[in-house]
């Protein structure tokens, strides 16, 4: 049986941030941080595409962090449109690291998170990036690095389709659309589950 999720506070750019720590049970192959959905519409570490982004990693053997951004839950400091948010993720993955050591790196988003994490991988190019519901449109969203997996729904009500077909068809960039599936992929997380998992093989 592997540990229940565990919560820390970790010093960030802005004081401490709240993460969520999910491993797997013996010593971990990388280290994923998993970026949440917009802050300022509801979005926590513990939504559920970001918990099922989290798992998927775990159980392919990576640590897997989930830090609340500055403002949410008991994580300090204040919102910061996108810019402070991309050094949150950073800063976790410096814990991480010393944690952990040097381990590859996965990083993973949802919506607003997957965004932020486009930024990150512009700044570290990580060995595999997963974005589900990338909220194109909504955020800066610079060019994928190589190993990632773009997953969107089909209704998708929040960021359509089409803008992340656009914004993918210039980097012949491939997007797996699930069928049905809007942007919380209500009744489709272990489809979702299992897409992460076979890009992680």
């Amino acid at each position: 049986m592997r540990a229940a999720t565990r919560r820390e506070l970790i010093a960030g750019p802005a004081g401490r941030l709240e993460c969520a720590l999910d491993l797997p049970e013996g010593a971990p192959v990388g280290i994923a941080i998993v970026a949440h959905p917009h802050p300022l519409h509801g979005g926590t570490l513990d939504n559920k595409v970001a918990q099922t982004l989290a798992r998927a990693h775990m159980e392919a053997g990576y640590a897997a962090w989930r830090p609340n951004f500055r403002g949410v839950g008991a994580s300090e400091g204040m919102h910061d449109r996108g810019a402070g948010e991309v050094d949150d993720l950073a800063a976790t993955l410096a814990h991480a690291r010393s944690v952990h050591g040097a381990l590859p790196v996965a990083l993973a988003g949802f919506s607003f998170g997957a965004a932020m994490q486009l930024k990150l991988a512009a700044r570290e190019v990580p060995k595999s990036l997963v974005l589900v519901g990338v909220a194109v449109g909504y955020a800066d969203t610079p060019p994928a690095p190589p190993n990632t997996a773009v997953i969107h729904g089909e209704e998708d009500e929040t960021v359509p389709l089409a803008g992340v077909l656009d914004w993918a068809r210039p980097q012949d960039l491939p997007v797996i659309v699930l069928p049905g599936a809007d942007h919380f992929f209500h009744r489709r997380l272990n489809l979702l589950r299992a897409l992460v998992a076979q890009h992680l093989k």
